[in-house]
């Protein structure tokens, strides 16, 4: 499937899920990831990670759609974690210091214990 609509939603239980970023999350397909992200808050969802290991592009576009998902479930004792942060998206993480606002995880499977 290599559309702009890249990204895979698993879901982990009736409050966690895990999504897939795919090759990038940038100004082409940050809107669709805004919308699939707010569908799994409407249907409960509250944890998200984010499985950045195929990803190379992040840009501001994309960044911004992930800080407007955490404004989401922030309120809701919700939580949005990075996983599996790749070299490109590790620089941006760096950059715009968003390590502050969102935990990593080495892996998948350490946010998903981490938030279990």
């Amino acid at each position: 499937m290599e559309t702009t609509m890249s990204f895979a939603v698993e879901p982990l239980n009736d409050e966690t899920v895990i999504v897939r970023i795919g090759k990038a999350l940038d100004f082409r397909n940050a809107a669709d990831f805004k919308t699939a992200c707010q569908d799994q808050v409407r249907d409960g969802m509250r944890n998200f990670i984010l499985d950045f290991s195929e990803t190379g592009i992040l840009d501001s576009t994309g960044l911004g759609s992930i800080f407007s998902l955490y404004r989401q479930v922030s309120p809701l004792e919700g939580q949005v974690v990075f996983a599996a942060v790749s070299r490109p998206v590790q620089v941006v993480v760096q950059l715009t210091r968003t390590y502050k606002v969102f935990r990593q995880f080495p892996s998948v499977e350490a946010a998903r214990e981490a938030l279990s």
